[in-house]
């Protein structure tokens, strides 16, 4: 049914481009009139255009004129001009679109002109790039034609320091990983103050590979951890109580489904390895899940697969692009069951501390786009989860690369010996040959193979990716063989006969030359040595056909299949495409079915040899259908982790919007009375409810619930035949005469100030705990199905009836804070200045034994612990005292008790403390 309403949908489309090409056209009618000008008067137009804007003219209006001038500006500075074509993507991306461009099509240079004359109004233009090589790469090339219109690019790098990342947001142009933005808005929900936040608003992204970024890797939700359960000791117990389980005996797995179980045989084995009676007995769940995620690490996730273990870890490989994925770990305790499994450091588990997913943060931009070259296949998916319609954009040049049918083979051995041998003849007659694997195990497989066969060749993987845009860029040369793990979001053409400026720096390396350190006129002789080896080269291989992309398998989705084909045949090259598929290969073997039961019947039946393939277009259907398949299964799987977090989505709105609105100065002070009021009117309807006889009123409940909030003794009475509004009357008068004293001993910028900073770290900890509470109850709420029950429906209800407690605590976790803290000897009085309001500021909750703070300013501060933060501290806490360098203030270590430094004997309160 998506499919069909996809298409129904498309029917505009070419009506839609139609009207795309007359505005380009309206940008080529402009262009003369820029090319006349200065690179001054050029430079100028970006003042003009933003002072055309604040006059009222729309972004609509000002697109032929901005889009000729960046043109213009690209022409001088990179030595590019935007074909047509380029500028009808940029067109599509400015209207919030997804602009389907081949290959080689340049997309790097089309986001330029979308992203100028968006970054006009100043409110910042994110630029999303796959890698961080991407994002530094593009930031510095195409940042030359946005410097040169008199516009700031920012960069964003993993691991860069907060300092460095609000210019970068502060930039009308920002480049950066879809993590890195993503991870950054958790974290500026999670700061202390107010200038400790980095991002300035999502209002537009343009978002490059975006099949990549918003399909592929939209099955993992980011998430930021801390230090949680000590329990690796529990998972090297589990990862050797699940060895030598025999399948269908001990467990059943469903690899399709990606589902596996203990039967009860297995059980008991599983828990006489563990001296466990029962391990469902505990009511905790957590027994449970390590048997689960030990039992997936052991017979689901694979080695050199999912994952590679390098320097002692274990490193997740991402399977659309065969990249490892740096710091990333697997949820739920599976990374660290791998790790126990691989006899490697079992890192302690983590606590989420903030979560989201990539759709539900790409759906925060007020505008969304993107471009790349497979997402026709996914349209469906991309109009219901973002909004983003499809537009295919022409090629430059027409497309005359060959895609044969796919070749069938009986086993993988026959397949793989095929595939050395069409890359041997190939290579023999100079024809460069680029081999897509899906895994790194069959790409080592493939390399041996040609090793013994005595042909060179590079191995692009997961292993060997430092390399990546130097093999790939050479990919191109006359009988040049190189073996991928997939070519997704690679970022570098292929071109025929290699690359130029490639090759220069190899020169360079050969003869011992630095190229950082070269002289531009050698520079330029090394750069035309290269050019004509490059061209004679061009010449050899488009005579030997141009390059030829091999598959040795079929991937899931038909677009990564489109990937790879899309690497030959760029900008109207000759070029051609083979796949090689066997019987064994996991796509068949899991999702073929009956399929691919007939054609090994057929086989069988002529008693073809194992070195006979099948080539017919029934075949490449068969597998088409079968990768349809799939792909309804995995946008099933994405769509069930969307709606899961579209339940908590809401509630982290609330709870960002309500932390923002104390970081941007919400008086806490002045609602007090009306936080009090709420709190006690819901705790004394608990305990003298109005539904039950007075006589079975928990009073001496009610009178411990109000000494474990104030931390007093001297409670007030409560007259055994009051009603209970009287009640609630007396306990309020109560609670603000204690916060009133509390006001008293301190100035109201104290109390603010602290006020402020104890509810963020209520509102953090109860977030943290909440989010702890729904990991465990996503875990297990599968469960509900056997009994009939939606699972979701039971997610939604508990949800909100714990988001609900949590909203409904929070202030009185607030108020049992604030009246029981007392501040530590040598807190600073009231700050006098800005300067001082800002130190106080920086006060923070930290947790037992850190340092509260990056402060180098040498204040005394109050600290609290964060379990003192939810439950109160009657005790007074430790200070930490940082010395200042120079200058130290006499008066900021001092009681209000204590006698004042300046001689005069007097009480510090009653005399330079007064202020």
């Amino acid at each position: 049914m998506p499919n069909f309403f996809s298409r129904l949908l498309s029917r505009g489309a070419d009506k839609q481009l139609k009207e795309i090409e007359k505005i380009a056209q309206s940008v080529n009618d402009q262009e003369p009139k820029f090319k006349a000008m200065s690179d001054e008067e050029l430079r100028g137009q970006t003042a003009l255009f933003r002072e055309r804007y604040q006059n009222g003219e729309t972004l609509d209006e000002l697109l032929p004129e901005a889009f000729a001038a960046m043109r213009e500006a690209s022409w001088r500075t990179v030595g590019m001009r935007h074909f047509d074509v380029q500028v009808i993507g940029a067109i599509a991306l400015h209207r919030g679109m997804i602009a389907e461009m081949k290959t080689g099509e340049g997309k790097t240079l089309v986001s330029t002109l979308a992203g100028y004359l968006n970054a006009i109004p100043g409110k910042g233009v994110h630029i999303v790039t796959v890698n961080d090589y991407l994002a530094k790469r593009d930031s510095e090339w195409m940042g030359q034609i946005y410097r040169f219109m008199g516009m700031k690019v920012g960069l964003l790098q993993n691991g860069m320091k907060l300092n460095l990342k609000k210019p970068a947001y502060e930039a009308d142009v920002t480049y950066g990983t879809n993590s890195e933005f993503g991870f950054d808005y958790l974290r500026d929900n999670m700061v202390g103050r107010a200038n400790m936040r980095v991002q300035r608003g999502h209002s537009f992204a343009i978002v490059d590979e975006v099949d990549s970024i918003l399909i592929d890797e939209a099955r993992t939700p980011l998430i930021i951890s801390g230090a949680g359960t000590k329990s690796a000791g529990t998972y090297k117990d589990f990862a050797r109580a699940v060895r030598g389980l025999k399948p269908d005996v001990d467990f059943e797995m469903d690899e399709a489904k990606h589902t596996i179980s203990a039967t009860d045989i297995g059980l008991k084995k599983i828990e006489n390895n563990l001296g466990i009676d029962d391990i469902y007995a505990d009511m905790s769940g957590q027994l449970v899940n390590h048997l689960q995620q030990a039992l997936k690490a052991q017979y689901m996730f694979h080695r050199d697969q999912q994952y590679v273990v390098m320097d002692g870890e274990v490193k997740i490989v991402d399977e659309f692009t065969g990249r490892i994925m740096e710091g990333r770990r697997y949820s739920e305790g599976l990374h660290q069951a791998i790790e126990a499994k691989e006899g490697v450091l079992v890192r302690e588990e983590n606590q989420t501390l903030a979560t989201i997913t990539l759709q539900n943060y790409f759906r925060l931009y007020d505008k969304l786009s993107g471009m790349t070259g497979t997402a026709m296949t996914e349209d469906a998916e991309f109009r219901e989860i973002y909004g983003l319609a499809v537009q295919v954009i022409p090629p430059n040049k027409p497309v005359i690369r060959k895609d044969y049918d796919d070749l069938v083979y009986q086993s993988l051995d026959a397949k793989f010996n095929a595939v050395a041998e069409d890359v041997a003849r190939r290579h023999a007659t100079g024809q460069p040959v680029l081999v897509g694997t899906v895994s790194i195990e069959s790409s080592d497989r493939l390399s041996r193979i040609l090793d013994k066969r005595g042909i060179a060749h590079e191995v692009l993987n997961a292993k060997y990716h430092e390399r990546e845009a130097q093999i790939v860029a050479q990919a191109g040369r006359e009988g040049a063989v190189t073996i991928a793990t997939n070519m997704a979001g690679r970022g570098t053409d292929i071109l025929l006969g290699g690359n130029p400026d490639v090759l220069a720096k190899e020169l360079m390396d050969q003869d011992g030359i630095d190229p950082e350190e070269v002289t531009p006129e050698q520079r330029n002789e090394y750069f035309e040595r290269a050019r004509e080896v490059c061209a004679k080269e061009k010449d050899a291989v488009i005579e030997a056909g141009g390059l030829c992309v091999i598959g040795t398998e079929r991937h899931e989705s038909r677009r990564i299949d489109n990937q790879l084909r899309g690497r030959s045949g760029r900008q109207g090259d000759p070029g051609e495409t083979q796949f090689y598929l066997s019987l064994d290969d996991d796509l068949m073997r899991l999702f073929g079915g009956d399929r691919m039961d007939k054609i090994a019947q057929m086989m069988a039946k002529y008693d073809m040899p194992e070195d006979m393939p099948i080539q017919a277009k029934m075949v490449t259907k068969a597998i088409e259908n079968t990768q349809h398949k799939v792909e309804e299964i995995n946008f099933s799987m994405r769509k069930n982790v969307l709606d899961y977090d579209d339940v908590m989505n809401k509630q982290r709105t609330v709870i960002y919007e309500e932390r923002n609105r104390i970081l941007d100065g919400k008086d806490l002070v002045a609602h007090v009375e009306e936080v009090t009021h709420d709190v006690v009117e819901r705790r004394v309807g608990e305990f003298c409810s109005s539904e039950i006889d007075s006589g079975d009123w928990d009073v001496k409940g009610l009178r411990k619930w109000v000494a474990d909030l104030t931390g007093r003794a001297d409670l007030p009475e409560f007259d055994e035949d009051a009603e209970g509004d009287e009640i609630e009357g007396v306990v309020d008068d109560f609670v603000l005469k204690c916060y009133s004293e509390k006001s008293e001993r301190l100035s109201d910028a104290i109390m603010h100030e602290l006020s402020a900073q104890v509810m963020l770290r209520v509102i953090d900890t109860r977030w943290m705990s909440y989010l702890q509470e729904m990991d465990y109850l996503k875990t297990g709420i599968g469960l509900r199905g056997f009994g009939q029950r939606d699972p979701l429906v039971e997610y939604k209800a508990e949800a909100y009836a714990a988001f609900t407690e949590l909203v409904n605590t929070m202030y009185e976790d607030f108020l049992q804070t604030i009246l029981r803290i007392e501040l530590a000897q040598g807190v600073a009085p009231a700050p006098t200045s800005s300067d001082e309001a800002e130190e106080l500021r920086g006060a923070k909750y930290s947790g037992p034994g850190e340092v509260d703070g990056d402060h180098a300013d040498g204040v005394t501060r109050t600290r609290v612990t964060r379990a003192q933060a939810v439950r109160g501290a009657s005790a007074p806490t430790k200070a930490s005292t940082y010395r200042k360098s120079e200058d130290p203030n006499p008066y900021v270590n001092v009681g209000r008790n204590d006698p004042c430094p300046c001689g005069s004997g007097k009480k510090f309160k009653n005399c330079h403390g007064r202020k």
